[in-house]
């Protein structure tokens, strides 16, 4: 664990920790190694990481200025997130590379995502989802995944941003060091912004570290109970 200076409790850093030193590592293959468990920013409002208001089309701005999570968040019901809320998440991540494909183990719901990064395009084929269809590509150092084909059910983070079923995600993964990785994401969804919406975050290795098992199945007393509202998606416009 830890290789380098700085392995678990080591330093004055968050909690004890400070990540481990040294050059950016490569795989056997020779592109540079994304493997690890992940500490990553917590966003729960991408508006206030962007610095300023969002710039919403007339049709974006009313899908957030009605929206009540205590009225069917659906994340309230153990839906699915979405690939960008669970992006924006506290809860660590595993990140896995062979030669052909990523995968993203989110501890978040114990969900996961894995696409090929092989150069193909996406298959129009395939049906909307939650998270979205995923292709990846490296661009010299910089792993860029690009994923379209969302259904539209999901909200951006936990205040509840929302995006149509256009959004376009795309994501660049550079591993700055052996501590780090920068991460940027592209918001591009013509319906509900009128242009790109571009953040940029660091990711923190984290080897003492391990996913943990999570479940919001079982026992959900606040939806049997009626205080958490099944969304209506019948009759909230969400394309």
């Amino acid at each position: 664990k830890g290789a380098g200076k700085g392995g678990p409790g080591a330093g004055k850093g968050r909690g004890g920790f400070q990540p481990p030193e040294g050059p950016a590592p490569k795989t056997p293959w020779g592109v540079l190694d994304l493997n690890g468990v992940w500490q990553r920013p917590y966003v729960p409002d991408i508006e206030r990481a962007n610095g300023g208001p969002l710039p919403y089309t007339e049709w974006g701005k009313k899908q957030f200025d009605t929206y009540n999570a205590e009225e069917g968040d659906y994340t309230g019901s153990c839906l699915p997130f979405g690939h960008s809320r669970a992006m924006g998440s506290p809860d660590p991540i595993q990140i896995m590379l062979t030669p052909t494909s990523m995968a993203f183990l989110y501890e978040q719901n114990s969900w996961f995502k894995v696409f090929p990064i092989d150069g193909r395009a996406h298959n129009p084929k395939k049906v909307p989802t939650w998270f979205g269809d995923s292709i990846g590509h490296w661009e010299g150092d910089t792993m860029v995944v690009d994923t379209t084909n969302f259904n539209g059910f999901t909200r951006l983070d936990t205040n509840g941003h929302p995006h149509s079923n256009q959004l376009h995600m795309i994501e660049k993964f550079t591993r700055t060091d052996l501590g780090h990785i920068a991460y940027q994401v592209t918001y591009d969804d013509p319906k509900t912004y009128t242009k790109p919406v571009v953040q940029n975050r660091t990711f923190t290795l984290r080897p003492d570290w391990e996913i943990q098992e999570y479940s919001c199945e079982e026992n959900n007393k606040g939806l049997i109970e009626g205080r958490i509202k099944v969304p209506d998606y019948e009759n909230t416009g969400k394309q």
